[in-house]
């Protein structure tokens, strides 16, 4: 047996694996498949942020969902941990795990758009500039990303915005229908129609209750946007801040906003407005008037664009391999000392790379029921998000102090609420993250995974059945 053979045998062993039974496993795939010490590895266990550094037993690399359902089987006969990993994107790094088996579908790439009804099917390994160039092609979209090269799978699956969530809702509010492969090997499709509990679960759970395979989405047309960045001067934040604040509950729908104090492409500390405006090419300039017309910029870089060079925008600010540490919090009101308070923390920042962020969501995702999908977070807040960025890994205790003391400094304007695509943190915030509907979730998971199976993840245990 070669080195790499018995090495994985061994890291498999726990799970009561014999050398035959991984060979017997391996013959029935059609997919890759690497243990630790084989080639492809090394890039397989590899995820978006360079903090997350865990080595799986095996990775399955699937081609189908034959291969899903195989190796769901075997983990589970074994009891085994699994983990899945769609684009790899998530900042807690959950698409790999230590020890156990994780489900890659980075090779599922297939892509279906009905230009007719207006639909797309993708399956999971897809990121959303993938399915945004298909969708393009018939001038249709869905909300779905703010990085191009985010997975469609995680990010739907724990709500999803992005530039057209204003608009058209969340990405979650699009899914029409999935397919699912539930922990005991079942497979469903869940729709409005077809397992209507299984379909809200979905819709914001993130992925507590199965493997999803496929992804129907409502597509929506749009053709040429109007997007990019007016930088203004620090100096200037605090009023840009109270700019942002008063303005953006009032934007319409068409007009998606953020603002964030960072750093410019030649390192300068500036404060933004980002945005993207999807209405009727007539109106934009009335609707930009407002953002344009603030304060004194000192560029202005919004710009008629493709829908697709918008959602890839911010790619090249987030590359794949850098070390991130993201805290996150619901605000629902943005006094003068919370504004005080995060000029002084862009400040305070260690690395040139990191920022504070703030989004502001409300629109159409805001008038949906809180209890109609299991994301909750339908009343129109601020998303404070702390995200720190660095390259050397001595420097981790520095840069993840930063983003502690600034969301220390931030709690006392917490909402309680949190968007569960960017947290990490235990029981209590998965509870603020679900919300009025998490004791459902626990249920629905005692239904669908009642050991746990799917718990690299935001999770959610089983609930106790009492009696």
């Amino acid at each position: 047996m070669a080195v790499s053979q018995q090495f994985a045998a061994g890291a498999l062993s726990a799970g009561g694996v014999s050398g035959e039974a991984l060979a017997d496993f391996r013959s029935g795939l059609r997919g890759h498949h690497f243990c630790p010490g084989e080639p492809g590895y090394e890039d397989g266990r590899a995820v978006w942020n360079g903090m997350v550094d865990k080595r799986p037993a095996l990775i399955v690399r699937c081609a189908g969902v034959s291969d899903v359902l195989r190796t769901l089987t075997f983990a589970r006969e074994r009891r085994l941990p699994v983990a899945v990993r769609g684009g790899g994107h998530n900042v807690a790094g959950h698409a790999v795990c230590d020890g156990g088996v994780v489900i890659d579908f980075s090779h599922m790439k297939s892509i279906r758009v009905d230009p007719q009804r207006r639909t797309a099917r993708a399956e999971p390994g897809v990121t959303w500039g993938e399915v945004d160039r298909e969708t393009q092609a018939f001038g249709l979209a869905t909300t779905g990303g703010l990085v191009s090269t985010t997975g469609i799978a995680g990010l739907t699956l724990g709500g999803g915005v992005g530039w057209l969530v204003r608009k058209h809702g969340l990405a979650c509010d699009n899914l029409i229908s999935a397919d699912v492969i539930t922990a005991d090997g079942t497979f469903w499709t869940a729709s409005a129609e077809q397992n209507a509990d299984l379909f809200w679960a979905l819709r914001g759970g993130g992925g507590n209750l199965g493997v999803v395979t496929s992804l129907k989405y409502r597509l929506h047309p749009v053709g040429p946007v109007v997007g990019g960045m007016l930088l203004h001067p620090i100096d200037d934040a605090k009023q840009v801040l109270a700019f942002y604040r008063d303005f953006a509950p009032t934007a319409p729908d068409d007009l998606t906003l953020y603002c964030g104090l960072l750093s410019a492409p030649d390192g300068a500390p500036v404060v933004a407005l980002i945005g993207c405006y999807s209405g009727p090419p007539g109106s934009a300039d009335a609707v930009l008037a407002p953002v344009r017309g603030f304060g004194s910029p000192i560029a202005d870089l919004f710009q008629e664009t493709s829908y697709c060079a918008m959602q890839s925008l911010l790619d090249a600010a987030f590359p794949a391999g850098m070390r991130y540490h993201w805290k996150s919090s619901f605000i629902d009101r943005l006094p003068a000392e919370a504004i005080d308070r995060i000029v002084e923390a862009a400040a305070a920042k260690t690395s040139p790379l990191s920022s504070v962020v703030l989004e502001y969501y409300g629109g159409a995702a805001s008038r949906v029921p809180e209890d109609a999908t299991a994301f909750p977070h339908r009343v129109p807040q601020f998303d404070l998000i702390i995200s720190a960025q660095w390259a050397d890994p001595a420097e981790d205790q520095t840069h993840v102090t930063w983003v502690r003391r600034t969301w220390e400094s931030m709690r006392p304007f917490s909402s309680g609420r949190v968007y569960v695509n960017v947290i990490d943190e235990g029981e209590d915030r998965v509870r603020e993250a679900f919300g009025v509907n998490y004791e459902r979730l626990a249920s629905l998971k005692s239904k669908y995974d009642p050991d746990n199976l799917f718990r690299f993840n935001q999770n959610v245990a089983p609930a106790t059945v009492s009696g």
